[in-house]
């Protein structure tokens, strides 16, 4: 049974950073692309970054790219989200999600092609 786990949220002031870590277990994790998706209170689930199974190929929504880095241990099952200069509109639940597809499938932004989701953790950024 797959399992994600998240943690590193919090609460920080605008400008701040944060790094976000998320545990894998119960596959073989370097087997697979990792992903950050994120939620704001009233809003649909969207893309942060994703990262391809050996750390090779990376790719982050606009809103993100040269603030927030993905990255993987996989040695320690475990992916990253460092978040630098964080904004007020940051602030969301932040999910790290699992893609079990072949790991030379594209990498995809797409939430519903993700097949295991970690609970989440809470990032609030304050003005």
């Amino acid at each position: 049974q797959v399992q994600l786990v998240e943690s590193g949220g919090g609460l920080v002031p605008a400008g701040g950073s944060l790094r976000l870590s998320c545990v894998f277990s119960g596959r073989t994790f370097s087997s697979y692309a990792m992903a950050w998706f994120r939620q704001a209170p009233g809003k649909e689930r969207e893309f942060v970054a994703v990262m391809n199974w050996s750390g090779s190929s990376t790719y982050y929504a606009d809103s993100v790219k040269g603030r927030f880095t993905i990255s993987r241990d996989n040695g320690k099952n475990t992916v990253y989200l460092q978040m630098n200069s964080l904004k007020p509109e940051d602030t969301a639940v932040y999910y790290c999600a699992a893609d079990l597809r072949p790991p030379r499938v594209r990498l995809t932004t797409t939430a519903s092609e993700y097949d295991y989701w970690g609970q989440g953790t809470q990032v609030t950024v304050s003005s």
